[in-house]
């Protein structure tokens, strides 16, 4: 824009708000001052949903931290049993010696509980998850 077209510019806004009648000055400034107040509002929702989103991250951060240590747990829970039901194994097949039947049957009871144990952490951490 040259500097001729930018004083015709800024002579027509100048003309135009000479042409205004005081009412319509008037109300000229109340949208001015409302576009303003618009604007102040849009920052302030723009900064609380800075505000939220942080707090959000957080929370989930807070979340899987109490997640992994739950795991930690009940994998540790589990590596128990393991151990267990080995141990069992040695005892029952050493005390058995012939009677493979009395073995079989413990070992399915030990790893049916094993087994019950892995579906309940399981669908606590589904449902942690699912939160």
């Amino acid at each position: 824009m040259t500097a001729k077209q930018s004083k015709k510019a800024a002579g027509r806004k100048s003309s135009t708000m000479q042409r205004l009648s005081p009412a319509e000055k008037a109300a000229y400034g109340e949208i001015k001052q409302g576009i303003k107040h618009v604007e102040k509002s849009i920052g302030e929702v723009q900064k609380g949903l800075r505000k939220a989103e942080k707090a959000i991250e957080a929370d989930a951060k807070q979340r899987i931290r109490e997640l992994r240590k739950e795991g930690k747990a009940q994998l540790a829970a589990l590596k128990s049993k393991r151990k267990e039901a080995a141990q069992l194994m040695k005892r029952l097949s050493a005390a058995a010696e012939d009677s493979w039947h009395d073995v079989r049957t413990s070992a399915e009871q030990v790893l049916a509980d094993a087994k019950a144990t892995a579906n309940g952490i399981a669908s606590r951490i589904r449902s942690a998850l699912s939160r």
